[in-house]
């Protein structure tokens, strides 16, 4: 351990700003999108400044909360329990992530099969009602996004960034720092491709029109649903690239070695994540409702 280190299991830290800061800077974020939603204290709707104020402070916390992090742990202050603790907190953050995905599954899937009752209720237990449905299937005016174009280039494209992560991640266990930036740095510009590649998709598909023809009575909910999802994936895909970029700059700079690396540890299981998100994704709304 480094000198000073604590002799004991469990680390007490210092007095902190950042939890009062942080929660001043979440009520300012939220008042801030209420004014620019709907106006209040007598801002008028779409002033978007308070909003842009309280990111900023959010994102400064952020930063601010995370070096601190960082220096407990160069100081030696994560020991063994410390530091399953933070493991254990990373994992449940994942979970709950893995909930927030399945929610925009459900909804997808409603909407996708059930689109002709409007609601999932009158459907359960009646597969006569399925199987028209699927008949039905897409509905009238909508045009489905083509799977095997640039989803399945997407889609090889986060697969390799899962295995230079991996590699990246390996090379780091066993003191090979070079071959650890080359694939951290390989990953973040995967991370970077995917993201550009989604962009693209999306600028095609708002400017061809799909999913928003007068014709299809749900084409809206069905859109909806699709872009929350995907979108919503693509906002992990850039934050998870901001989060191993952040190690690669890290690592560059001497930081991490092969038994204390927790912080890259968690961006890869983040990143993994993504990628295992994104084929559940791929399969059933691009490929399975999207080839019927």
């Amino acid at each position: 351990m480094a000198h000073g280190a604590v002799k004991h299991d469990y680390h007490l830290v210092n007095p902190s700003p950042w939890p009062l800061v942080g929660s001043i800077a979440g009520v300012i974020l939220t008042m801030g999108m209420v004014i620019y939603m709907k106006g209040l204290f007598g801002l008028e709707k779409g002033d978007p400044w308070v909003a842009i104020a309280g990111f900023a402070l959010v994102i400064f916390t952020m930063i601010g909360w995370w070096m601190d992090v960082t220096k407990e742990a160069n100081a030696g202050d994560h020991t063994p329990v410390v530091a399953l603790g933070l493991r254990y907190g990373m994992i449940l953050f994942i979970a709950s992530e893995v909930m927030f995905f399945v929610a925009w599954f459900w909804i997808f899937f409603e909407q996708s099969l059930f689109w002709e009752h409007r609601t999932l209720t009158p459907a359960i237990g009646n597969f006569e009602g399925v199987a028209e449905a699927w008949k039905q299937w897409p509905p009238k005016g909508v045009e489905l996004v083509p799977a095997f174009h640039l989803p399945l280039v997407n889609t090889l494209t986060l697969l390799l960034s899962g295995t230079t992560v991996t590699w990246a991640h390996h090379a780091l266990q066993q003191g090979d720092r070079k071959s650890a930036k080359i694939g951290l740095a390989l990953t973040v510009l995967l991370g970077i491709l995917f993201t550009s590649i989604q962009a693209y998709e999306y600028h095609h598909i708002l400017s061809e029109k799909l999913f928003y023809s007068e014709e299809a009575a749900n084409a809206g909910l069905y859109g909806s649903s699709f872009f929350m999802a995907t979108g919503f994936h693509g906002f992990h895909v850039l934050v998870g690239t901001i989060f191993l970029a952040i190690c690669l700059l890290r690592l560059m700079g001497g930081g991490f070695s092969p038994k204390q690396h927790f912080g890259f540890e968690a961006a890869a299981w983040y990143w993994h994540f993504v990628d295992v998100v994104w084929l559940f994704l791929f399969a059933f709304i691009y490929v399975i409702f999207g080839t019927m």
